[in-house]
């Protein structure tokens, strides 16, 4: 590395002792725990140095550093191996380098793949936005090539609350209130329930060493703005608690959008129709649904169907073809989706086309 650049990771102080194994504290226990928690079962009988994969995604950030010692200890007990992924963003100088101790620390850990993949951040549709989609493309190509069972994830209880303040500050709804699950796919959240600093306190216990991010403190981003600035305003003003309380509030919305996509689904099969180019919905059935689920209906068929997210004021406007129809023209939603109103139904589609073709029963 060039001597102008700076260390990935601070080196320890000159003269210190080499790390010894690390004792048992609480945090390297609540870590282990939470992990412990979302590995998958393997019957004692089918337990061998072949068993499934995990992969840890692994920035070299405390919080992932920390589920990597942990997911290290944990899988060979549950009859599992345990490798990493490293993503490099490219996004500031050095990153080839952080990417690499990062990897060396995974190994050092014992974990067995360790990938390291650099990908290109475009930029569409903002920073954070074009990363996250870059990184998780490489993250699924990671798990395929490896045939992963589980790619795990260090957001904590902290990224939970944060991620509930900026849903209610963009008035994104409930969906985006309920934060992020604990699982989905092939990906699981150990430490939704483990505070940030508790995930660093287990590293420093473990004698590892964290990177620091420096866009973890780049007030350019909203996010950061949320964990420096209004989470702290919160707590001083309210009271302690506010993270979790927002992360309690997460589950339950979390609890209630589950329930409304069963109901949704159960629905949908009975009040729509193919259309050409799309789908048409009974415009009497949405009417005759109570505000909230004819909403998440109209949203449901326009992400299923098109990929397109709707915002409340779209999803509002089109189901004002049920609730306040006087004869108007198309509705034009994001990416080339229409809505029309035809005869008794809701009419979305790619092309504008309003046939709607009979029921195969």
């Amino acid at each position: 590395m060039p001597s102008d650049q700076p260390a990935p990771f601070p080196e320890p102080p000159e003269g210190a002792a080499a790390p010894r194994r690390p004792r048992l504290t609480p945090p390297i226990a609540d870590v282990r725990r939470a992990v412990r928690g979302v590995l998958p079962g393997v019957p004692e009988s089918q337990r061998g140095s072949g068993g499934p994969l995990v992969l840890v995604a692994l920035s070299g950030g405390a919080d992932s550093l920390a589920l990597a010692a942990a997911t290290a200890f944990e899988a060979p007990r549950a009859g599992l191996r345990a490798g990493a992924i490293v993503v490099d963003h490219g996004l500031q100088a050095g990153s080839a380098d952080v990417a690499a101790a990062a990897a060396a620390q995974a190994r050092d850990l014992g974990l067995d793949p360790v990938l390291v993949r650099r990908v290109e951040v475009t930029g569409e549709g903002g920073p954070e936005a074009s990363a996250r989609s870059a990184r998780y493309a490489a993250l699924d190509a990671a798990a395929v090539e490896t045939g992963a069972v589980h790619v795990l994830l260090g957001h904590t209880l902290d990224d939970q609350a944060e991620t509930v303040l900026l849903g209610l500050a963009r008035g994104s709804g409930a969906t985006s209130l309920s934060g992020m699950p604990a699982r989905a796919g092939r990906y699981a959240r150990p430490f939704l329930g483990i505070r940030r600093a508790t995930t660093r306190q287990a590293c420093l216990d473990a004698g590892l060493v964290a990177w620091d991010d420096p866009h973890n403190a780049d007030a350019a981003y909203a996010r950061v703005r949320v964990r420096e600035r209004v989470l702290p305003v919160l707590e001083a003003e309210l009271g302690p608690g506010i993270a979790e309380a927002l992360v309690r509030t997460a589950e339950q919305l979390r609890e209630d959008d589950e329930a409304f996509a069963e109901q949704i689904e159960e629905v949908i099969e009975e009040i729509c129709d193919p259309a050409e180019a799309g789908i048409a919905i009974s415009a009497g059935a949405l009417a005759a649904n109570p505000a909230a689920l004819r909403q998440r209906i109209v949203r449901h068929v326009v992400q299923s169907e098109f990929g397109v997210s709707l915002s409340r004021t779209q999803t509002l406007e089109v189901t004002r073809l049920v609730t306040d129809w006087h004869g108007q023209g198309p509705i034009e939603l994001p990416d080339g989706v229409r809505a029309t109103r035809a005869g008794a139904h809701v009419v979305l589609s790619a092309t504008g086309s309003t046939e709607v073709l009979p029921r195969d029963h």
